[in-house]
């Protein structure tokens, strides 16, 4: 979940903005107490929505603080930090890890390899609290590094692996919601997949990169088939949510699944419109 699963601020209230920052605050604290530095690097936006989605769902003691950081270093802000914004903290750490070696497989960039290897610490660390999860994702990008390598452009194969990934990082318990959640996860897993596919294709084609769907791209109806994809997976994903009992954050949570998730999609489908365009004037 990188650069995806973010907000809307344009639709926003300027209210549930300092609410939503509040929570990645509290997040970036939590990486900074747990990981140091190296694991304040891995921030992003995306894992704010696990922690507000688990926060309002399961509604813990959440504490609120002020502080002060590099980024804002002469005025306080409000952190909003609980039990999730620890676990949070502690899956940022691990999809940052199998990130940069995935991008050291495919690309061989050093910089990925020697950051992967200067997290190698935080990520047995991390193995030691989820023993069972940690193992079941090492086997899902184990199997989907391999799939890369093979050149396997099966979308819906592709997308499943990294759906059941999400999948497993968004259940914390075993309880009546857990299966909510893994559909949840596993939905936002594929719209991901395909769409950080849908973005990067030109690109791929272009360097020889794997891409699933380097295939169907001189398809005359392509667009409209990631559209159609894409749709079905967050109408799947929003389905599953709306059978949360939630009601905290609740305006904020529909933004970034409603809204915010498509932000990138139409950055990319408007680029290559009028590329289109221009090339049909050239």
């Amino acid at each position: 979940m990188f650069g995806y699963v973010v907000i809307n601020k344009g639709e926003m209230k300027f209210k549930e903005f300092d609410v939503y920052q509040s929570y990645y605050c509290g997040l970036c604290r939590a990486l900074k107490e747990r990981y140091g530095v190296l694991g304040q690097i891995s921030l992003t936006y995306d894992m704010t929505f696990l922690v507000m989605l688990l926060t309002s769902l399961y509604e813990p003691e959440t504490a609120k603080g002020m502080t002060k950081c590099i980024a804002h270093p002469f005025e306080k802000h409000q952190t909003r930090r609980n039990e999730f914004s620890a676990y949070g903290a502690d899956m940022n750490v691990l999809f940052s890890y199998y990130k940069c070696l995935d991008d050291w497989q495919d690309d061989k960039k050093i910089l990925k390899l020697a950051y992967s290897k200067l997290m190698k610490k935080s990520y047995h660390k991390i193995n030691g609290f989820y023993v069972d999860k940690v193992k079941k994702m090492d086997a899902l990008m184990r199997e989907f590094g391999q799939k890369e390598q093979e050149n396997i452009d099966d979308i819906d194969k592709m997308a499943g692996l990294f759906g059941e990934l999400m999948g497993e990082m968004f259940v914390v318990k075993q309880d009546e919601w857990e299966d909510n959640l893994r559909r949840l996860g596993t939905y936002l897993g594929k719209f991901i997949y395909l769409l950080d596919a849908y973005e990067d294709v030109e690109e791929d084609i272009k360097s020889g990169r794997f891409n699933p769907l380097k295939s169907r791209y001189e398809n005359p109806d392509f667009e409209e088939e990631i559209k159609t994809i894409l749709t079905m997976m967050m109408a799947g994903c929003c389905q599953e949510f709306e059978k949360l009992p939630i009601i905290d954050h609740i305006e904020i949570l529909r933004n970034i699944l409603y809204s915010g998730v498509w932000y990138r999609y139409e950055a990319v489908h408007e680029k290559r419109k009028v590329k289109g365009q221009e090339s049909e004037h050239a």
